[in-house]
């Protein structure tokens, strides 16, 4: 039976657009209906206009097959934080409601540029610091959170609307909502892909990233941004015969049975399909390394949001004031010794990681927690996000309520080629065997 356009991957429909079995504007269509039949729900979209959406796809077809780019037929839905020339950036902020429409951001001007469809700006929360939820609702369960901030893109992905959403990442803003989701989240190397043209909230910390269905679409996406590790990925396999780690973090104790359970399944699924693998604890000077970032990140936030707390106080939340206060009262000392110790454990995690095929690491506390309001709490996914290091989140696992949960797979430093080929392989494993699908399909 064949599959329903909205539900293909972008690499699929791809696939099929080339062999002419149908037009870029035949599965725009698809997605927008199904954004119609399922938004008022989902709440995903920030801004969505299905006639220019159209009017791209139209004159995607319209180029010849041998002008035609990589990304020819992808179609991303861009989180509100993030400029796009023909959507305003609203930032889920009163401020910028009547904003107009700017120039693309690098991000999305390198996809456009191969070929990509921008179909509308996803829901963040407010400039992507806060941690109540923008109103969107997660697919599987209404009455959970969807996680934050890139709520809208993991909502939408997840739920069939399109295939790929950009995110951005401070502390776990990738990779919480897609473990919430189930879906895929790839967190580059730290500034291996431009930032400008997308609100930062901390330049030592945000890092730009995306959100897919299926691995093959985040390697395609990886090879438009010029992902090039130093030495080519192996070839051939990348389970059997390899070695991986199990890290349970400083904070494990804080672990919900569904991460418990997942954690110990990714390893047994694993072993069984022939590979090593350890467990392992860090050294213990990492154990502080949630407050290094929290010191780094409380410092630079203060500075990024000077103009809004000074000049347009009114206009941010009651959360986004308290998120921002950043270090009143704390001497600059202690931001620095923070930074140069974060900044010295890079290094270490990067010479740890060399040892593995990759590290298999919680990618949330737990399944999404029922709440109208919160986001979730991003502890396991802060550390990762300040040494710096490449990580995805790989779907698979079930929880309570049949909720999903992933894990995360984590590499050293500009070895994002070498991770995405694991989790292309790791990743349908974990499907297969892992104990949990999604039925909104």
């Amino acid at each position: 039976m064949a599959k329903a356009l909205h539900t293909l991957c972008a690499s699929e429909a791809q696939e099929c657009i080339l062999r002419g079995n149908f037009t870029v504007e035949a599965y725009t269509e698809a997605l927008l209906d199904r954004v119609a039949a399922r938004d008022s729900e989902v709440h995903a979209w920030a801004t969505l206009d299905p006639l220019h959406v159209l009017e791209q796809a139209r004159r995607l077809d319209r180029i010849p097959k041998d002008q035609r780019g990589p990304l020819h037929g992808f179609v991303i839905g861009v989180k509100d934080v993030i400029n796009t020339e023909d959507f305003p950036t609203k930032h889920n902020s009163p401020l910028h409601q009547d904003d107009p429409t700017l120039i693309d951001a690098t991000s999305v001007a390198i996809l456009r540029a191969n070929g990509a469809l921008i179909m509308g700006k996803t829901r963040t929360t407010e400039y992507a610091v806060v941690a109540v939820t923008p109103g969107t609702k997660n697919p599987h369960d209404p009455s959970r959170s969807p996680g934050g901030s890139s709520s809208g893109s993991a909502a939408a992905v997840a739920d069939y609307q399109v295939p790929i959403g950009l995110g951005t990442q401070t502390i776990g803003s990738i990779m919480r909502p897609s473990s919430f989701n189930g879906v895929y989240g790839f967190k580059p190397t730290w500034n291996s892909i431009s930032s400008e043209g997308q609100k930062v909230t901390s330049p030592t910390l945000d890092t730009f990233g995306f959100m897919a269905r299926d691995p093959r679409d985040l390697r395609k996406l990886s090879d438009v941004f010029g992902l090039k590790d130093d030495e080519a990925p192996r070839k051939g396999e990348m389970i059997a015969g390899q070695k991986f780690a199990i890290l349970r973090p400083p904070m494990w104790k804080n672990a919900g049975p569904g991460t418990v359970a997942a954690m110990e399944m990714a390893g047994q699924i694993l072993r069984d399909a022939g590979a090593t693998v350890d467990e392992i604890a860090l050294p213990s000077d990492f154990e502080n390394v949630l407050k290094l970032q929290t010191d780094v990140l409380r410092h630079e936030i203060q500075v990024v949001f000077h103009r809004e707390s000074t000049c347009v106080r009114d206009t941010m939340s009651k959360e986004l004031v308290a998120a921002t206060a950043g270090i009143e009262g704390t001497p600059r000392r202690t931001f620095l010794r923070s930074f140069d110790a974060l900044a010295a454990l890079r290094g270490k995690m990067d010479e740890i990681a060399s040892d593995y095929a990759a590290i298999i690491a919680p990618s949330s506390v737990d399944v999404a927690p029922v709440t109208d309001t919160w986001t979730g709490d991003p502890q396991f996914n802060g550390m990762w996000t300040g040494l710096h290091t490449p990580a995805i989140n790989v779907p698979g696992f079930a929880g309570e309520g049949d909720m999903p949960v992933g894990v995360t797979l984590v590499s050293g430093r500009y070895r994002d080629e070498h991770l995405l080929q694991v989790a292309a392989s790791v990743g349908p494993l974990f499907s297969e065997r892992g104990g949990w699908k999604s039925k909104l399909a």
